[in-house]
């Protein structure tokens, strides 16, 4: 998964961003409100990580903006503004949810991974399809009721699939779940990742869509 962390705290962006890529997320960091702007709109984010006290430009315009584009990515809003007011403005201008700084990480990476399910349209953090269960909380994996060690971008690959069965997806957007602006991408790492998944789950779990991309079958 690939997100966006918004926050001009030099020192509680580089906790935050060692944090989610510790998780084995995919993280974008931008200092001000102009560049999450144009991030928000040149990429595509599983979800936003928003402070709000910004400089150049408020999170609240941001968030209008993006909501007002139609962007429909969960955005987290964490900021100090500890306000009853000040959180309903946030959250009726579009945010998906609200964590007050200073926060508990493991708080902060609870409500990361709920909001996620969400937006795949799931409530519960276990995804069980054609005999693969994954717990997205522990980051388990089962096929067949033993457990199977995934490498973290093996991971990567393989949730956003699993989460919608029958999507397909092109080999730029997983690429998209697996690095940051800042990552090496090389021209087979898909492939070689899903080659892991299938020599470790099954070759039949998942598929090519010839001149389209990858997906998890339907039942």
């Amino acid at each position: 998964m690939r997100l966006l962390l918004v926050e001009d705290d030099t020192m509680i962006g580089e906790a935050v961003l060692d944090l989610l890529r510790a998780e084995h997320y995919a993280v974008d960091w931008v200092r001000d409100g102009e560049m999450a702007s144009t991030a928000a709109q040149a990429e595509a984010y599983d979800l936003i990580l928003l402070d709000l006290g910004l400089p150049r430009r408020d999170g609240l315009d941001v968030l209008r903006e993006l909501r007002a584009r139609r962007n429909r990515v969960p955005v987290l809003i964490a900021t100090a503004r500890d306000s009853v007011q000040q959180r309903v403005q946030g959250l009726d201008a579009g945010a998906d949810d609200y964590i007050l700084k200073p926060y508990d990480l493991d708080e902060l990476l609870a409500r990361i991974r709920a909001l996620l399910r969400r937006a795949a349209g799931r409530a519960e953090p276990v995804y069980e399809h054609l005999g693969v269960s994954i717990n997205t909380a522990t980051r388990e994996v089962m096929a067949n009721g033993e457990p199977v060690v995934l490498s973290a971008r093996e991971w990567a690959v393989l949730e956003p699939l699993i989460a919608r069965p029958g999507r397909v997806l092109s080999r730029a957007q997983l690429e998209e779940k697996l690095y940051g602006w800042k990552d090496d991408v090389s021209s087979n790492a898909v492939e070689v990742y899903i080659h892991g998944v299938r020599k470790k789950l099954g070759a039949s779990l998942i598929q090519n869509v010839r001149g389209v991309g990858y997906m998890v079958p339907k039942a």
